[in-house]
């Protein structure tokens, strides 16, 4: 059957956009080995924050900040929404930077640098026990400098991704992930068989879990109803596994902390896997809601995290259509 013209030329123009996109890409990584690592995060915290505020997923993030923190006022909620903003737009620049932004030196972490880490016992607990492992984390501050922690302390860890729709884009935010994490899996129908082999091989995986996940267990996050994805906990209890949490944090001057928390406690069994694995998602939760809580602006607020009945909360009065504050 023909395509019609109105839909061979949608497809040429994907295929352009498409293409001019990658070159974009291509050309940023390019600029990126001569450019100071300052100056492009710099430049892409300012953009983010500048016209973030302006775009439609404000909306959504302005509708959860107000359900997360009622008792701040409008002037605090904006400002952790440029943060997170600010923060975003950063996370975006420095994927050419990975490599070169850890200089933690475990020989000599006395010595000022980039990069400071907490809990490095922890990560060399999970490396030399010989047993499988989870790792539990969060889309906070650069949350990509995760998998590069653990490969630089020597841990085997198989990481989930969704790779870019673009095919372009993804080729190269490939191999910069390929030459400084661990090994990467995809987040499709056979990610999960994957993980389970890793685990099965006393290998350890990494997984977010800090968003929606429509078939997860009901629990709470900021005292409302959310949906969450557990894996983390139905892998640790299935494999009799240590759990830890990681995140990362912007500090002042350009530096991040990378923090590993000591193992969760996981409950006994009470033969309801259902519930042990719902309540150990819970903890799990908890953990991360302490750490936005901590840091807001580090943390994604675009996303619909709340979509639950009940949970949701309406847009706040004075938020026109775009997201920008009226």
């Amino acid at each position: 059957m023909a395509l019609s013209w109105r839909l061979r030329l949608k497809l040429h123009a994907a295929r352009w956009l498409g293409a001019i996109g990658g070159a974009f890409v291509a050309a940023f990584f390019l600029a990126a080995r001569v450019v100071p690592y300052a100056w492009m995060a710099g430049a892409g915290g300012w953009i983010a924050r500048t016209l973030g505020p302006r775009l439609k997923p404000s909306r959504t993030a302005r509708a959860n900040l107000a359900q997360a923190f009622p008792e701040k006022g409008e002037a605090e909620r904006e400002a952790i929404l440029r943060g997170a903003w600010d923060n975003l737009g950063r996370t975006a620049v420095e994927y050419p930077y990975l490599g070169r932004l850890w200089d933690y030196d475990p020989a000599h972490p006395e010595r000022p640098g980039r990069i400071e880490v907490v809990g490095r016992e922890h990560f060399m607990a999970l490396r030399d026990d010989g047993r499988p492992g989870v790792i539990f984390a969060a889309h906070l501050a650069n949350w990509e400098l995760l998998a590069v922690a653990a490969a630089r302390h020597g841990l085997d860890i198989a990481v989930l991704y969704r790779e870019p729709n673009n095919p372009a884009i993804a080729r190269i935010i490939r191999r910069i992930r390929g030459q400084n994490m661990g090994r990467l899996i995809p987040t499709d129908l056979r990610g999960g068989l994957a993980l389970v082999g890793v685990l099965k091989g006393g290998g350890h995986v990494g997984m977010l879990v800090d968003q929606h996940f429509s078939r997860g267990p009901l629990g709470r996050f900021f005292g409302r109803p959310v949906r969450t994805a557990p894996a983390a906990a139905k892998f640790a209890r299935a494999f009799e596994c240590p759990l830890h949490g990681a995140r990362v944090m912007r500090l002042p001057g350009g530096r991040f902390r990378v923090e590993m928390t000591p193992p969760l406690a996981i409950p006994p069994a009470t033969g309801d896997a259902a519930a042990d694995e719902a309540t150990l998602t819970q903890a799990i939760t908890d953990v991360i809601e302490t750490w936005v809580r901590e840091q807001p602006e580090d943390w994604l607020w675009m996303h619909r995290r709340w979509r639950v009945e009940g949970g949701a909360a309406p847009i706040p009065s004075g938020v026109d259509k775009r997201g920008a504050a009226r």
